[in-house]
């Protein structure tokens, strides 16, 4: 499965959001999944979007036929698109799907990681973070991907509130990067909290 991961900054919200409502035109191609995504609170116009499509040429197709129609809405109500493309690895919690409906927080964390510590790193996501946040009540589900640059890697969770993503945060973050030697992995680290926009959701 493939991970599409937008980020951009609006600058005409009403225009953004009527705009984005197109996007409903997903539902009739061929090897989408589903996407979401809402307002990050890293800055007051900062928009996270994630697609999942079945595979790399189902997306590739999409781009080529397509795309450019139903993004039409949208130009000029945005700047600093940034996209990233990323492969599905594996489940953050058993039984993944893309679906958005019943989550009201998304946590994305993007990670560029020693190539040499990569096969460290993934490890230590598969054992020591994954059992965490499945642990945690409020957690939905989520998955953990890898860029085709094998030193970029991106986990994305869903959460069914605030107040739920905040214990965990609270209470465990810093004992779990201490066991997994995540300082040792990881040289750079980035992220934010996202609140999902419902009618965004495809």
């Amino acid at each position: 499965m493939l991970v599409k991961w937008m980020r951009c900054t609006v600058v005409d919200r009403r225009g953004f959001e009527r705009g984005q409502r197109r996007w409903a035109g997903l539902l009739g191609e061929p090897g989408f999944r589903g996407q979401g995504g809402g307002w990050g609170r890293s800055g007051n116009d900062i928009v996270h979007l994630f697609g999942f499509w079945e595979s790399r040429a189902f997306y590739d197709s999409f781009m080529a036929r397509s795309h450019d129609r139903l993004h039409a809405a949208q130009l000029g109500t945005y700047t600093d698109l940034r996209v990233r493309l990323f492969e599905f690895r594996f489940e953050v919690k058993a039984g993944f799907r893309p679906v958005f409906t019943d989550a009201d927080l998304l946590r994305v964390a993007h990670c560029r990681v020693r190539p040499e510590r990569a096969e460290h790193y993934t490890l230590m996501q598969e054992k020591v973070w994954n059992p965490a946040m499945a642990g945690s009540p409020g957690m939905l589900r989520g998955v953990f991907a890898q860029a085709h640059a094998e030193d970029e890697f991106l986990v994305l969770s869903m959460w069914d509130s605030t107040a739920e993503h905040g214990k965990y945060r609270t209470e465990r973050v810093e004992r779990l990067a201490l066991r997994a030697q995540t300082g040792a992995d990881v040289t750079a680290v980035a992220g934010d909290v996202i609140d999902i926009e419902p009618s965004w959701t495809v």
